[in-house]
């Protein structure tokens, strides 16, 4: 015989059936906002559609949100709003040269607006490809206006291709030059009783010197001053140029800010008035006015000039061009390689040599006549890179002409790959080179056994064990790693001799792991010529002999959750996102702390098969 089980009670069941029903209630709202939510965002981005109208004579209102970028970040989480991270946002370059080309062919537009007020950042090689678009525009006959509030470096040079600049009266023009900043860390390490291991080639290798030393080593300081001094000459030519200032102008006015500040009386806007960086001090009405006289005003609000955003514009461009599909039978690929190079899978913003490979297979399964590989890394792992090459050599193979683009930075494992291509072309701004090889082990021995954990066992040989972290890294492991290293560079030095009609001894000469600019590179032979994505698109088609063609964008098929993200985030409105981050101070404090960390969360990423890496640490372009 078997006990029932007890049975519930009258008042246990009556507030059993309340918590019951509580829950039940509970799950109801929250799927109710859960789906109000998804209306909402679904009016927010798909209502977007009645403002592809291009108004005839209106203005392409350029306003980028967010830093500049060759290849999208896939966002992981949802919109900071809904719960998730406040990541930055981001703007593709290729998307505002492409609706700023498009627009200065277009009779419907009349002129164009910089407002550049919600763009974060962007490396000089990104901002002069969007100023070469902005160049051809105005060679178009078709004035630009630039409105700010204030006006960064990145969004002045920007801004100092416009016809006329206004900055608001209590804003400023922040100009500082280029620097390379970085934090050291070895007496932290030492505190901490890590030792850290390190094997390299090149005197000039310095991605690994933050772990090893306290500053900067002399070789590392030598040869980061000169493409900082490149660069930075790069920027003041263009912006005196453009707003024709004495070639000293830009250097004087940051050497004697205090002296102009006090001759204004603490106004920088006024001092940047005065030294013609700006046209006029304009509040933001005032601004808009004078917009709505030159452009004339936007029907439905009155407050504004008539406008349609650049990305809007591009949109209803790509509608049109989905509509018609591809019409000629020519077709140069583009494949854009952004991030770390690492092993394996990977998402957007970083190269999985799979994840890559595989788009490089796929444009030689769709018969392009032509691919061009758009580089923006630092470098990364050596045997993804290596497996990357691989792909393009396999390209070249199957009679397809392989044309590299050289974004910001295309430097160690970034130049590795780009040695696969028939041409390289690189912006007078892009930074390459820092051909050297580096490995890293760190080993935890002392660290444990000053909080009382040891380490011991047996092995069938001494080479067992020997490279665990908790362990002292014996002397065979160390030479094992040194040679590796050793063998890497030697091959490095063949690849880039072979690549560029040259020899390993003198290409040693050059390498080392120094860094070049894209101009510099060009005149030591590192690559064949100076331009921007669309040159080497045309080079490319020029290579395969074809006069009229398409250009076939090869990208990584989202999945439908990354394709709603992707939506969500694409429609986040800017300043609403800013006012959220001002108001979460540990999401401050976290992207104030994000640079000393990451280098460490850099390392965690690498998962070489052999723990050799081909980075550059100094090859973040200002």
């Amino acid at each position: 015989m078997t006990d029932s089980p007890p049975q519930k009670g009258l008042v246990r069941s009556f507030f059993s059936a309340i918590g019951a029903s509580i829950t039940w209630l509970r799950r109801v709202f929250t799927n109710l906002l859960f789906l109000l939510v998804l209306l909402f965002l679904g009016i927010a981005i798909f209502s977007k559609d009645d403002q592809l109208a291009v108004p005839q004579g209106a203005a392409l209102r350029v306003a980028p949100s967010g830093f500049l970028v060759d290849e999208l970040s896939q966002p992981a989480t949802l919109p900071i709003f809904l719960g998730g991270s406040n990541s930055p946002m981001e703007v593709r370059v290729k998307d505002l040269v492409d609706a700023i080309d498009h627009a200065a062919k277009d009779k419907r537009i009349s002129s164009l607006v910089l407002e550049m007020d919600q763009m974060v950042g962007g490396s000089l090689s990104k901002l002069d490809e969007i100023g070469a678009s902005l160049q051809r525009f105005k060679a178009a006959g078709k004035p630009i206006y630039a409105v700010g509030d204030n006006y960064t470096q990145a969004q002045y040079f920007l801004a100092s291709h416009a016809d006329k600049v206004y900055l608001n009266p209590m804003g400023s023009v922040i100009l500082t030059g280029f620097g390379v900043y970085r934090n050291y860390v070895k007496t932290a390490l030492d505190k901490l009783k890590v030792n850290f291991h390190v094997f390299r080639v090149g005197d000039y290798k310095d991605f690994i010197e933050p772990y090893t030393r306290d500053n900067m080593s002399p070789a590392s300081r030598e040869n980061n001053q000169r493409w900082l001094r490149e660069l930075w000459g790069e920027y003041t030519e263009q912006v005196t140029g453009l707003r024709n200032l004495p070639a000293e102008s830009i250097d004087l006015f940051i050497d004697e800010l205090p002296q102009k500040l006090s001759q204004h009386g603490g106004s920088w806007a006024e001092a940047a008035l005065a030294n013609k960086l700006v046209d006029q001090l304009a509040s933001r009405n005032e601004a808009m006015e004078a917009l709505k006289k030159a452009i004339g005003e936007d029907e439905k609000n009155t407050r504004r000039y008539k406008s349609i955003d650049a990305l809007n514009y591009l949109r209803s461009r790509t509608l049109a061009d989905t509509a018609r599909k591809l019409q000629q039978s020519s077709k140069v690929g583009l494949i854009t390689a952004s991030g770390t190079i690492v092993d394996g899978q990977a998402p957007a913003g970083r190269i999985g040599s799979k994840s890559l490979g595989k788009l490089i297979a796929q444009a030689r399964e769709k018969k392009v006549d032509a691919l061009v590989l758009r580089i923006d890394s630092g470098g990364g792992s050596a045997f993804a890179s290596e497996e990357i090459r691989q792909e393009l050599l396999a390209t070249r193979e199957a009679d397809i002409p392989v044309v590299i683009s050289m974004g910001s930075v295309a430097a160690s494992g970034g130049y590795w790959i780009a040695t696969a291509g028939d041409r390289i072309w690189a912006s007078p701004a892009t930074i390459t080179g820092s051909i050297g090889v580096f490995g890293a082990f760190p080993t935890f021995e002392d660290s444990l056994e000053s909080i009382g954990i040891y380490t011991d066992g047996v092995g069938t040989t001494d080479l067992a064990g020997s490279m665990r972290l908790d362990r002292p890294l014996s002397e065979a492991a160390a030479s094992i790693l040194q040679q590796g290293v050793d063998n890497t560079y030697a091959r490095f030095l063949r690849i880039v001799a072979e690549a560029r009609g040259s020899t390993p001894k003198e290409v040693h000469k050059i390498a080392q792991g120094q860094v070049w600019t894209g101009r510099a590179a060009k005149k030591l032979g590192l690559v064949d010529d100076l331009g921007n994505l669309s040159d080497a698109v045309a080079d490319a088609a020029q290579l395969a002999g074809v006069e009229e063609y398409d250009i076939l964008e090869i990208q990584r098929e989202m999945t439908p959750g990354e394709k709603f993200l992707r939506a969500l985030s694409d429609n986040v409105d800017a300043q609403l996102a800013a006012r959220l981050e001002a108001n979460l101070p540990l999401g401050a404090w976290l992207n104030s702390v994000q640079p000393v960390l990451a280098p460490i969360a850099e390392l965690q990423s690498y998962r070489d098969p052999r723990a050799l890496y081909l980075h550059c640490l100094p090859c973040q372009a200002p």
